[in-house]
């Protein structure tokens, strides 16, 4: 306690002195602030400190609520857009749509502002009005409207991909997460639905005991789930179904991803070492540890690792030894050879140490140059906003799709218009030339080189045609989200989802199902 005593008062008497003697004017809270998130950044990236200004926020993320008028911003270089405006709120109930520019929320100018300040200006309390002022186009409209509590969802999406198969796609773990996860189950339950697929990709996590109680959807009561351990006993607690199961057998695929973190790692962790669940895609985060918040003075809060997360098996998700890369300066992970072996319920053998392995692997998507480039320089977002304004509906999600005269409009209205970019092909050239040069033989090979050179430098035209598919794929889910906006979009996304097929194939494959569930497929 006597080190600690001393260097508060020793931080505390620097900051004085600093506020007296140094040349120019400082800002006590901003230079005390940066001390503070640089001293916490030396322990692991989930201890945060959280000022006062912060605490809406923070809030936010961990309940999904906010007052607002529930659309989300951003600027795409033209001054600040709606991206994406949530059903059944304010902004999309009074007509506002994606792509609408901002020009003022109440009086207030917005066109060349940070986003950041527009988003805090839409935000208030519940039941106030806001004014906003956007372009569509060649036209200005005004909207009043009424701030409402929104509520951002944790399924975004649910559906049927076949007759037999349900789909939910749970993108968080904020308050509610297990109530919509059930009443979504028990709606396609209630529609024929006898398999599930449950996505959790790209998902960070959120609170452990909502993700305790999705697991009990599926788990009989009784069962442990996840352990958190830590340093101090108070901190030590075993998550356990406390239920009935909603439906104990129904075949179960989960999806997993390298985004897939924290409370999506215990329900993915949990459902596979209970052997209920078949999990596909690519391994997981790999964050085991545990953050409490803990108020502080003057309304700030510091979240910090206290514990952390053993799933039934016994396995830690953990995949950084934050430790250790505090010794080493570098980012230390598990090496292969030390990762322990535990087993499933049925004994399959699992490892511990760097995140939930999938029982079988996809390959991450991989996207042509063209591609990047079209959506980073917002062509396939503009020509979406274009082509929505010349069609007043399409058909529902899971069956549009563009024509290939469409697609030829597309490639035409894309000329003249700026998207170069270099292919794989062409860097590996590059990489070539830039060592030939180096050598003394360089002058006899450079012709060879050279001639190379010119023959992959790529066509965009070819491009276009060569990748037709990929970039249709993408303009037909950009152009969905216009009229069903981001239900619509995952939906027409599960027409061409590689995970998405291969988890149907193995839930239509009860003998691939089940074997794979047992340790003989290990």
């Amino acid at each position: 306690m006597f080190a600690i005593a001393k260097n508060i008062d020793i931080f505390a008497t620097m900051v004085r002195e600093l506020d007296s003697y140094y040349v120019d004017e400082i800002d006590p809270d901003e230079l005390v602030t940066i001390g503070i998130n640089a001293m916490l950044e030396e322990l692991d990236p989930y201890t945060t400190y959280i000022p006062e200004e912060e605490s809406d926020d923070f809030r936010m993320m961990t309940t999904g609520e906010y007052g607002g008028v529930g659309a989300l911003i951003g600027n795409r270089g033209e001054g600040n857009i709606v991206i994406m405006p949530y059903t059944g709120f304010p902004a999309q109930s009074v007509g506002m749509k994606i792509a609408d520019q901002l020009l003022k929320v109440d009086t207030v100018a917005v066109s060349d502002i940070p986003t950041s300040e527009v988003s805090s200006l839409l935000k208030g309390p519940a039941n106030t009005e806001v004014f906003v002022q956007v372009k569509r186009g060649d036209d200005t409209l005004n909207f009043n409207l009424t701030r409402r509590k929104i509520v951002i969802k944790n399924v975004p999406f649910y559906g049927k991909v076949d007759e037999h198969t349900g789909y939910i796609k749970l993108s968080d773990f904020t308050t509610n997460a297990s109530n919509e996860v059930r009443n979504a189950l028990l709606d396609l339950k209630g529609q024929g639905v006898d398999r599930l697929i449950l996505d959790l990709r790209d998902n960070p996590g959120g609170l452990v005991n909502e993700a305790a109680e999705i697991v009990n959807l599926f788990i009989p009561k009784g069962k442990d789930i996840v352990k958190t351990i830590g340093k101090l006993e108070n901190v030590n607690y075993t998550y356990k179904t406390n239920k009935t199961p909603l439906d104990k057998d129904i075949p179960l695929v989960v999806l997993i991803n390298e985004n897939s973190a924290s409370a999506s790692e215990i329900v993915a962790g949990a459902l596979q070492d209970y052997d209920r669940a078949v999990l596909i895609g690519r391994k997981s985060f790999g964050k085991g540890l545990v953050q409490t918040t803990i108020p502080l003075s003057y309304n700030s809060q510091m979240k910090i690792t206290t514990a952390k997360y053993y799933i039934p098996s016994g396995r830690c998700i953990q995949a950084i030894d934050y430790a250790q890369t505090r010794e080493n300066g570098e980012i230390t992970t598990v090496p292969d050879s030390l990762r322990k072996e535990f087993k499933t319920k049925n004994g399959r053998v699992v490892l511990d140490g760097a995140g939930i392995e999938p029982d079988e692997l996809i390959e991450k998507v991989k996207y042509a140059p063209i591609s990047y480039s079209l959506v980073a320089r917002s062509h396939i977002f503009d020509y979406a906003t274009q082509y929505a304004r010349s069609h007043p509906e399409i058909s529902n999600p899971s069956d549009f799709s563009i024509s290939d005269e469409e697609y030829e409009q597309f490639v035409k209205w894309l000329d003249g218009k700026e998207y170069d970019y270099t292919t794989y092909l062409e860097k590996s050239v590059e990489d070539l030339i830039e060592l030939a040069e180096k050598e003394t033989y360089y002058d006899e090979i450079k012709a060879q080189i050279e001639a190379i050179n010119t023959k992959v430098h790529h066509s965009k035209e070819q491009d276009l045609i060569n990748h037709q598919k990929e970039i249709r794929k993408i303009l037909t889910e950009e152009i969905v989200s216009r009229y069903y906006f981001q239900e619509g979009m995952i939906e027409a996304s599960l027409n061409d989802d590689p995970a998405v097929k291969e988890a149907v194939n193995f839930l239509s494959i009860p003998e691939k199902y089940q074997q794979t569930l047992t340790a003989s497929a290990k």
